[in-house]
């Protein structure tokens, strides 16, 4: 029983829930922004780049054999994240810069001490 027990203690730990959270919310994530770039940034921006080379898809691209589309999309998926993970970093960072500048009040009891203290001087 002892095991069970703590490989439950050890499983229910904070730490090892935010990372299970964060992976599951890291992969929506993910399918948001590969929607973003497949189905909206794609057609919309480089629709004309890819009339150029007559291709109608991006993950199609090839050169000499080398597959580039694949990689080129990869890329502009990876800036996209890269871009709002350093924005949700950035506000985060603002934030905790926020609540470390209030200055923490003092607790009644330290008052009351340092009243006591000031009073014996006298």
């Amino acid at each position: 029983m002892g095991m069970l027990k703590e490989l439950r203690d050890f499983a229910m730990k904070g730490n090892i829930v935010d990372l299970a959270v964060a992976v599951i919310i890291g992969g929506a994530f993910g399918a948001i922004v590969s929607s973003l770039v497949e189905d909206v940034i794609t057609p919309l921006l480089l629709a004309p780049a890819l009339e150029a080379v007559h291709a109608t898809d991006l993950d199609k691209l090839v050169w000499n054999g080398v597959k580039y589309g694949k990689f080129l999309a990869a890329t502009i998926k990876f800036i996209f994240i890269a871009f709002v993970m350093f924005g949700l970093v950035k506000a985060m960072n603002k934030v905790v810069k926020k609540e470390a500048a209030k200055p923490a009040s003092t607790p009644e009891d330290i008052v009351l001490l340092r009243e006591i203290r000031d009073a014996l001087k006298k």
